[in-house]
């Protein structure tokens, strides 16, 4: 069995990238297994946040993993964690919403 990855790690991939590597070493699997990101975020959205004005941070989540991007001094700073517990540490319920603006125009 392939020992978990690292929490956190630094690159210069393009971040979608490192993202759904990051994953895929969490769960043993190939990256072309796991959903789409774009099911959880958009993948150029992320692409462009180390080059982001004012860029702090982002936490979302991916295949049911926090993820956070962070940025630092020396880059930008991607975290995995395990389903139901946030980048912090804490424990987090989560809840599949969706919302649309579709038709809410006069």
């Amino acid at each position: 069995m392939k020992s978990p990855p690292p929490p956190t790690s630094r690159t210069d991939a393009p971040l979608s990238m490192t993202v759904v590597e990051r994953v895929a070493e969490a769960e043993d699997t190939d990256p072309v297994a796991l959903e789409p990101l774009y099911d959880a975020i958009d993948p150029d959205l992320l692409d462009s946040l180390p080059d982001a004005d004012g860029f702090a941070s982002l936490e979302f989540v991916y295949q049911g993993y926090t993820v956070a991007v962070t940025a630092a001094d020396d880059g930008t700073t991607v975290s995995v964690v395990g389903p139901g517990t946030s980048a912090d540490g804490s424990t987090v319920t989560l809840t599949d919403t969706e919302s649309s603006t579709e038709g809410s125009r006069p």
